[in-house]
């Protein structure tokens, strides 16, 4: 037997073999084709073609009017006999001002700054005035107001605000916005049409079914699982009709056969899109088995009121300017952290960049850091503040600052980046698509990029002293394979639009392609 011949064996022999794992692959992966095809091609659909509006997004920042503050911070929480608390700001509802004060059960009450009087269900009188606000919508009841602690099918992990209200409305469209009063920010807001989409992508893109049977870890193993196996059909079909397209090319197209070769060249042109969504959503599956407890990470140390020596009024800032106030704690001393109208121009009117389809943001304050006892201007204390911050939660896991309440600064423990150099120091007035993209949420932050073996950054929002977020090498590395395969942000050089148009039409040509294997499979011509 000549080497010729037994290698046209081995060959026909590898090639059987190949064929039947292929099928094999095919019969257990079409379903999760199918459905994680479909869902991804509504992302997209409904992004542009039902995309909810609402009337206003944020707050515009007002100049407190001092008029009508006639009570200090101090009798107010005197006369209520609280002793401690967790932090305050002014905010304005309805023409009125009110002190929110945040007690140390994390609970808000507000007392009116004119007579000093608590307001009953104050922080759900709040949330249904921001809700009102938001959607410019005063005429419609509240039909539900729900007190959210935790994410939800309908509030996911990526809204990252908590604790927040649940208003719905009792509309046609069911509007449902979620508000957060700590900060009077908009978290998000769902018609039903949304509702319905949100519910449709959470079961057949994420499996949220699975958990009514199973725990999250099943899940994950089951869905990365056959990621794998639709990797290796993939591979499988590149090999066979790749290496072997020789064999294939001598086939005469007849209607018997056409549908066949039609599956064969589909699947090579796409086989390397199916490759790149499956690993990059499998990747991006390792990071959600035990994700950072971001909504955790705040820094809210139990404030005396005998240390506040000097009135949120007599504050030694511009009062033409000043917009709203918070306490800090830093170094075991209390700073008044003011924020004042900033000039010429708010952030949202000023960036040259911004489109239809970029979320527009609230203007950025001025900062300044006020001594609370001897009313002295600190000097770049922010970014002192924000270093503070990082090293409190670095090691963290759970969500628990390391510098423990009543421990000094000095005293803390050594953490991980203590002795690392701090190789950038930047304030983030806009969201960028690599690092700290919109999915964060929270604007301004101070990024702060270690010099460790992981390239630790943290960004740290100093006015609600939390961490935004923390990446190291690893987060990167998936970051950027699921915003580049996953979600085609090679193509942003086109515009949104066309990048989703190009995502939706690969979708689409996968589903058709698994569904002509399918075909195939059924009338056994393979």
């Amino acid at each position: 037997m000549s080497s010729k011949t037994i290698f046209q064996k081995i060959e026909k022999k590898a090639k059987q073999r190949i064929y039947k794992w292929h099928r094999f692959f095919a019969y257990i992966t079409f379903i999760p084709v199918i459905l994680w095809c479909l869902s991804g091609i509504m992302h997209p659909f409904m992004a542009h073609f039902f995309k909810p509006e609402i009337k206003n997004e944020f707050i515009e920042p007002k100049v407190i009017d001092f008029a009508k503050v006639k009570v200090s911070l101090q009798d107010v929480l005197k006369k209520e006999k609280i002793a401690t608390f967790k932090n305050f700001r002014f905010i304005e509802m309805n023409s009125n001002w009110y002190y929110q004060v945040k007690l140390i059960d994390n609970s808000l009450v507000y007392f009116n700054t004119l007579d000093g009087k608590k307001l009953q269900k104050g922080d759900e009188n709040y949330a249904h005035y921001l809700a009102q606000f938001f959607l410019d919508d005063y005429q419609s009841k509240i039909s539900k107001t729900e007190y959210l602690t935790q994410f939800d099918h309908q509030y996911k992990y990526v809204n990252r605000y908590l604790p927040v209200y649940k208003v719905t409305f009792d509309r046609s469209d069911n509007m449902q916005v979620y508000v957060e009063t700590a900060s009077g920010k908009l978290a998000t807001f769902n018609p039903l049409s949304r509702q319905v989409f949100i519910w449709f992508f959470d079961t057949f893109h994420n499996w949220s079914f699975l958990d009514a049977v199973a725990c999250n870890e099943i899940r994950i193993i089951l869905m990365s699982v056959l990621l794998g196996f639709i990797i290796l059909s993939a591979l499988s079909g590149i090999f066979i009709y790749g290496f072997f397209w020789k064999v294939f090319k001598k086939i005469k197209v007849t209607p018997e056969n056409k549908i066949r070769i039609r599956h064969r060249k589909l699947g090579l042109w796409f086989s390397i899109l199916s490759i790149g969504f499956a690993f990059s959503g499998a990747f991006h599956l390792t990071k959600k088995w035990n994700p950072k407890p971001i909504q955790n990470m705040v820094y809210q140390p139990v404030l005396n009121v005998r240390k506040i020596k000097v009135n949120p009024t007599e504050i030694a800032v511009d009062t033409t300017k000043f917009q709203n106030v918070s306490l800090i704690q830093f170094q075991d001393i209390l700073y008044y952290r003011c924020e004042l109208e900033s000039d010429p121009k708010p952030y949202a009117e000023t960036n040259a960049k911004e489109t239809k389809w970029k979320k527009k943001t609230a203007p950025i304050a001025d900062v300044v850091y006020v001594n609370a006892v001897s009313n002295s201007i600190a000097k770049d204390l922010d970014r002192k503040y924000a270093e503070f911050l990082a090293h409190s939660f670095d090691g963290s896991s759970s969500g628990v600052p390391i510098c423990c309440e009543g421990e000094t600064y000095a005293e803390s423990k050594i953490c991980s980046i203590a002795k690392a150099r701090l190789l950038e120091t930047k304030v983030l007035t806009d969201f960028d698509s690599r690092e700290y993209g919109f999915v964060n949420k929270r604007l301004p932050v101070i990024k702060l990029a270690y010099d460790t073996p992981e390239k630790t950054t943290y960004f740290v929002e100093t006015a609600t002293s939390r961490i935004a977020s923390v990446i190291g090498k690893s987060d990167r590395v998936e970051g950027y394979s699921f915003a580049i395969l996953h979600k085609f942000l090679w193509m942003d050089w086109a515009g949104k639009p066309v990048r989703d148009l190009v995502m939706t039409l690969a979708a689409f040509m996968l589903f058709v392609t698994t569904f002509i294997g399918l075909k195939l499979l059924i009338n056994k011509k393979r």
